[in-house]
């Protein structure tokens, strides 16, 4: 294993949820990858919406909370740029091992983070008031 991969390891820190025999591939990659990278990159996931509500002049703001949920989906799904900006945060934070397995299964584990993502993102949208 390269420095870089010891390193990407120790600084994402312990898988998040359960691995067992019967966990297909994807749901492994999914608690023992995707989980701790979205929560490191937390912080960096939020600047990033704030910053394409910003840049596109939405008018996130004063909608309904209904709505702000559905421009947050809207805005990942529908918007390719931002959604392979996002991925890419996600991706370069792979080892190599990992990133041959996801190359292999990257239309699911890709449905995957992006679902992770828009949740995760949906769960934090009162912070967007600040």
């Amino acid at each position: 294993m390269s420095a870089r991969d010891t390193f990407l390891k120790e600084f994402r820190g312990q898988l998040i949820g359960s691995v067992t025999i019967q966990s297909t591939t994807e749901e492994s990659f999914q608690n023992e990858v995707l989980r701790p990278i979205l929560k490191l990159q937390n912080d960096i996931f939020l600047a990033s919406f704030l910053n394409y509500i910003n840049k596109n002049k939405l008018d996130f703001h004063n909608q309904t909370n209904e709505r702000k949920l559905a421009m947050t989906e809207n805005a990942i799904q529908k918007d390719v740029k931002f959604r392979n900006t996002l991925k890419g945060m996600i991706v370069g934070l792979f080892t190599t091992d990992e990133y041959t397995i996801y190359v292999k299964n990257s239309s699911n584990i890709n449905k995957r983070m992006m679902s992770m993502l828009v949740e995760r993102l949906k769960s934090q949208i009162q912070q967007t008031e600040k």
